[in-house]
């Protein structure tokens, strides 16, 4: 396992050798005899922690503490003063303008190593907290079934993504297409089966779209994809392309391979008149039930 780094900053390079003694064996050190110096490393190497003594010359610790806390990159880097002063508003200084802790010297070894876990140990707990809610939030604007983005997160993102296209007068397509007599294969084959046929689906959409397009399981056997930077003819041709690999689709089930087909609907975003994904969604879906309760395996276009 990768050990945590710390950085001590102090002019004096025997603190530095008393600290590195103290620290060193289960962490990473490095070390600055100026504030520059420091600042220097944190942008490049971005520690865990921050040692930081507090009189320096040209630039002291508070000093250091204030350009750390104004860098975003390096805000978030807990930093503990170590210093000889111990009045009450040196303290408050130091906690006021973002310390996080203050040791106070000569060093107690013990007091350091645990002041130092205390607040790497509390570092770890909000990354993990951090990152279960990054999770949470990806869980929530999945379909659970297909992987895809969900109905509600699929509008949330295509509404941004309208907005910067009114901006930059970038066109926006969509398409929505539902399967074709996907009841018949729930009633004929089991329920376990059309879900299979589904996950198929969303992974030959995975296949078929690029970075330029969003892709939803808008609801049932029902999807919906954005396309951005895309003309109506433009995306014709994915939806083409959509439907001739839907057309070769052998899905195997225990009683044979399963074949697919879906009506398919085309909208475009008119960025002039409308500011979300909304109306041209309905347009498209529209375009859709004509082909459904028609020909069926076939595109509309609706604008």
């Amino acid at each position: 396992m990768k050990k945590e780094t710390i950085l001590i900053v102090d002019d004096i390079e025997t603190n530095l050798d008393i600290l590195n003694e103290i620290l060193g064996y289960d962490y990473d050190i490095m070390v600055a005899l100026d504030g520059k110096s420091a600042l220097k490393l944190a942008q490049e190497y971005h520690p865990d922690l921050i040692l930081l003594d507090i009189m320096m010359p040209e630039m002291d610790g508070y000093e250091v503490c204030k350009a750390l806390k104004a860098n975003p990159y390096t805000a978030n880097i807990p930093v503990i003063f170590n210093t000889a002063r111990t009045d009450e508003d040196s303290i408050e200084k130091a906690y006021t303008i973002g310390g996080i802790d203050y040791i106070c010297k000569p060093f107690k070894p013990k007091e350091i190593k645990v002041r130092v876990e205390i607040q790497l140990r509390m570092k770890r707990a909000l990354k993990e907290l951090e990152k279960s809610k990054r999770q949470l939030a990806l869980l929530a604007s999945l379909d659970p079934l297909t992987k895809l983005y969900n109905r509600r997160y699929f509008i949330i993102y295509s509404n941004n993504i309208v907005s910067n296209a009114k901006k930059r007068n970038i066109p926006i397509s969509v398409v929505m297409f539902d399967l074709d007599n996907f009841k018949q294969i729930n009633d004929t084959y089991g329920h376990s089966v059309g879900d299979d046929v589904l996950i198929e689906i969303a992974n030959m959409l995975k296949g078929l779209s690029t970075k330029d397009e969003i892709i939803c399981r808008y609801g049932g056997e029902e999807f919906a994809v954005l396309l951005k930077n895309s003309t109506i003819e433009e995306t014709k041709e994915f939806a083409n392309e959509l439907k001739e690999r839907m057309n070769s689709l052998k899905i195997p089930t225990k009683s044979g391979t399963i074949g697919v087909t879906a009506s398919i609907g085309i909208s475009a975003v008119d960025l002039e008149k409308e500011d979300s994904i909304e109306d041209a969604l309905n347009r498209a879906d529209s375009a859709m039930y004509k082909v459904k309760h028609t020909t069926k395996n076939d595109i509309k276009v609706q604008i």
